[in-house]
């Protein structure tokens, strides 16, 4: 076992959950690479030693800059706002150290590909992440479509819906202005990737972008509330893909349905331990869509639990994730996804917010080089 000082830089939601990831991940997949929880950087020096004694790291950074250039720092995990991560990401690359960026990849187009030049120039493990399509669930359904257990697709609806703003008195914050903070920079993104990751790249797509409450207490509203595309797949499937934060009752309605000519699947993360999967090889008095539980039959399933339907939580998901990026780093593969998997989901938002404007079909160049 070989150690790897980690340096994570945002200590808030997505930080923590990346620091409790590497300080398990070790334990549960018997990684040869073994984090140690070097460094941690915060918006203010408080903060960020706050952090160090929360989470368990050994230093605090009061600058990103003092964090990724330290030399006992091999690898860093950004966990902070969009705006932020190409400055940190292309100094990381200067330095050759890996780099784990939380989605979405860039604040735009310009900054995914600037972050893609610069990790494949420095030609070191480089990931976005994407949590929620890495779940025991989702994984099999993943192999289930590539296997052809439910035949050729024809059709993919996939949502991404919560509802923190439905009530239209919540107060306005960081997340009512700007785009990289709206539900097409929030949310959207991960239902995105899932198709992606599903289906296989999109081909053309309409989109409508809206945002329903433009005041709110406190200001203006400057971003959208939801957003739903038509697109055609590369494959010839149709698909609908719909987000917002306005959908009351869903809490965390990352949901997808894929039709096949011989079959069908259902997921819903509000219940991410089951899988629904219908046949069409089944006799008609009992065909029907049937529940499936994991269980350690299921990918990255048993290093956590070795009992089937005890179910895996969100945590679980970042330490899946953890394990992938440390692979990257050890074996010097890439790992799906990697950043310039998330460029093709900064392209596909782009391309639907023009749509928007234009009320016109776009054509995406998913496959285009940097």
């Amino acid at each position: 076992m070989t150690e790897i000082g980690v340096g994570i830089i945002g200590g808030g939601y997505m930080g923590k959950a990346h620091a409790v990831a590497f300080a398990a991940v070790g334990a549960v997949f018997g990684t040869g690479l073994r984090p140690r929880l070097e460094m941690v950087a915060a918006s203010t020096p408080e903060s960020a030693e706050r952090y160090r004694k929360d989470f368990g790291f050994a230093r605090a950074a009061n600058d990103w800059r003092d964090l990724v250039e330290d030399s006992r720092v091999e690898a860093v995990v950004i966990a902070s706002p969009q705006t932020t991560h190409r400055e940190i990401a292309e100094a990381a690359f200067a330095l050759k150290k890996p780099v784990l960026c939380e989605k979405p990849l860039g604040a735009s187009v310009e900054d995914s590909l600037a972050m893609v030049e610069a990790a494949e120039t420095s030609g070191v493990a480089n990931m976005v992440g994407f949590n929620y399509i890495r779940t025991p669930a989702s994984q099999f359904a993943r192999k289930l479509i590539a296997e052809g257990a439910i035949g050729d697709v024809t059709w993919f609806r996939g949502e991404h819906t919560e509802d923190f703003y439905a009530d239209p008195d919540t107060p306005a914050s960081w997340r009512t202005s700007g785009m990289p903070n709206g539900t097409m920079g929030d949310l959207a993104p991960h239902m995105i990737n899932a198709a992606l990751a599903l289906i296989g790249p999109i081909a053309s797509l309409i989109a409508e972008v809206e945002t329903v409450h433009k005041t709110r207490p406190g200001g203006a509203v400057d971003n959208d509330d939801q957003a739903q595309m038509m697109c055609r797949f590369e494959n010839g499937a149709m698909g609908h893909l719909f987000f917002s934060r306005i959908a009351s009752g869903r809490k965390m309605g990352y949901a997808y349905e894929v039709t096949g000519t011989k079959g069908a699947i259902r997921f819903d993360q509000e219940d991410q331990n089951a899988l629904w999967l219908y046949t069409m090889d089944e006799p008609e008095a009992t065909r029907g869509f049937r529940k499936i539980l994991t269980g350690p039959a299921h990918p990255d399933y048993l290093p956590f639990c070795q009992g089937p339907g005890h179910g895996t939580g969100y945590q679980d998901q970042i330490i899946i994730e953890a394990r992938d990026f440390l692979r990257a780093i050890e074996t010097g593969e890439p790992v799906w996804p990697t950043f310039r998997d998330g460029l093709d989901v900064n392209r596909i938002v782009a391309a639907a917010l023009t749509s928007s404007q234009s009320k016109s079909w776009q054509t995406i160049y998913i496959n285009a080089q940097v």
